[in-house]
């Protein structure tokens, strides 16, 4: 036990755990994932319980997401090439199995499965290391050691070959070199709509980028295929109801049952039911099957139920193009504070009697409704879809002037929702600094678009990355 006052006050409220050094003494799951990332273990003795000699050659970065625990490590076991993968932590091998990780893709790149105990697993292929003799300090040290700011700070030997040279650079220099990285990002995007809209037309190619952002990262690709069948499902006049009736049948989505349980529920699924089975032998060839889709890991906000119901209200308005243009070509020069707003107001819809109360068809009544679509994603739409739509547009018809309005707009736009990539770009690329030196949506693109081109590209140990050499380049030629 400390000493001091302060030290033991600290300890009995529980801001730092205190363990005992016996044979039952099992420590805290997250203490052995700070122990894995900060690598305080006998590296010279690691062993597999099979006995093969692991060499840790970077122990990967924390993963906060679903998945496995770390990402990106670099492993080498007895004389075999070194391994890029992902690491599971787990207190126990009987994790793997109890936790269902063999039949769960986002685990199947795991190349090490980190526990404490010395237990054999049962036939799991994946070579397994057993921490609790490999320790570099006592495990009451350890405890202690996981309240102190040197535990939840970024390992400064886990900092990428570039975090020095763009720390040396004045905040107006990397502001100046994430916009041009920006600027990348911002074209290949306005490209990607450009070649489609040669083979659907615009406004196809709009909807189609804009279904793909309400899938987020999950969902992509369901959305993608819904919004490609666009032309046969869409009718003029159709209300919302009945383009969400729509819109969950051909999805997939569609719960087969009433909840039982719930009345309001029960009510407005039978509503959909009723606009759905007359017309569902209409569309039995293009319907999505249920498992397209993925639920694990998802805010109940973004769950695509609710994200199809906001999409049925904008197509149920037929001017709603036109709304975004009058918006796109006014002038707003004046107010840029106030251009998130402006199109929050457009993109914002009427409370919906159900989808305002609900996340899912499942969950219950929100003791206080909730917009179908908040400031951070209109934020997303604007910069990923919206504005390079309309710039491709106005390259596409040599219009100079709305060109530079669209760039004038994407580097005006606030900064969006922060991400897991953004903060560990942040403490990998720039040193762990702070969300405010990212300014704005456009710099934060900009590093999305370093990682893309570059980390992703590379190893956690930065190997034959060039990054490095061109910011110094950067920074020489100022």
């Amino acid at each position: 036990m400390p000493a001091n006052f302060y030290a033991r006050w600290r300890a009995r409220c529980g801001v730092v755990s205190v363990l005992h050094e016996d044979s039952e003494s099992l420590p805290p799951e997250y203490l052995l994932q700070a122990i894995w990332q900060h690598q305080r273990l006998l590296h010279d003795q690691l062993k597999t319980l099979d006995g093969r000699i692991v060499r840790v050659l970077h122990p990967g970065f924390a993963n906060h997401e679903a998945g496995p625990d770390f990402r990106g490590a670099l492993v080498q076991i007895d004389d075999e090439p070194p391994r890029t993968g992902d690491v599971e932590v787990d207190l126990h091998a009987s994790g793997w199995r109890a936790h269902h990780h063999e039949g769960n893709p986002t685990f199947q790149n795991v190349i090490l499965h980190v526990i404490w105990d010395s237990a054999r697993p049962a036939a799991v292929k994946i070579p397994t290391l057993p921490l609790c003799r490999l320790l570099d300090a006592p495990l009451a040290e350890l405890s202690s050691w996981l309240g102190r700011e040197g535990a939840v700070s970024f390992p400064e030997n886990l900092l990428g070959q570039c975090s020095a040279p763009l720390r040396g650079l004045t905040e107006s220099r990397l502001m100046e070199l994430l916009h041009q990285s920006a600027q990348v990002r911002y074209q290949s995007k306005a490209a990607q709509f450009q070649a489609r809209a040669r083979h659907v037309g615009w406004e196809q190619s709009f909807w189609e980028g804009l279904f793909r952002a309400l899938g987020y990262k999950h969902n992509v690709w369901p959305m993608q295929r819904l919004t490609e069948l666009r032309p046969r499902w869409l009718q003029p006049k159709l209300t919302p109801l009945a383009l969400q009736a729509r819109l969950f049948g051909i999805s997939g989505l569609l719960p087969v049952e009433l909840t039982r349980a719930q009345a309001a529920s029960d009510s407005y699924l039978r509503r959909i039911w009723d606009l759905w089975w007359r017309e569902r032998d209409e569309f039995n060839g293009c319907i999505l099957p249920r498992e397209l889709w993925r639920f694990h890991g998802l805010r109940p906000a973004n769950h695509p139920q609710r994200r199809l119901a906001l999409a049925a209200h904008w197509l149920a308005t037929a001017n709603i193009l036109a709304k975004l243009e009058n918006w796109f070509t006014a002038d707003l020069t004046s107010t840029p504070a106030g251009l998130p707003d402006s199109l929050l107001e457009i993109l914002q819809v009427e409370r919906d009697d159900f989808w305002s109360w609900h996340w899912t068809f499942r969950s219950a009544r929100l003791r206080k409704s909730q917009p179908l679509l908040g400031a951070a994603r209109m934020t997303d739409l604007a910069v990923n879809v919206i504005l390079p739509w309309f710039w491709a547009r106005a390259v596409e018809g040599r219009n100079e002037k709305l060109q530079r309005v669209a760039e004038h707009r994407y580097l005006a736009w606030p900064s969006a929702e922060d991400n897991a990539v953004l903060r560990l770009a942040r403490q990998r690329l720039l040193g762990g600094a702070p969300k405010r030196r990212v300014r704005g949506a456009a710099a934060q693109q900009g590093l999305l678009q370093i990682v893309r081109d570059f980390c992703d590209h590379s190893n956690a140990v930065c190997e034959n990355c060039r990054f490095p050499e061109l910011v110094r380049e950067w920074n020489a030629a100022e």
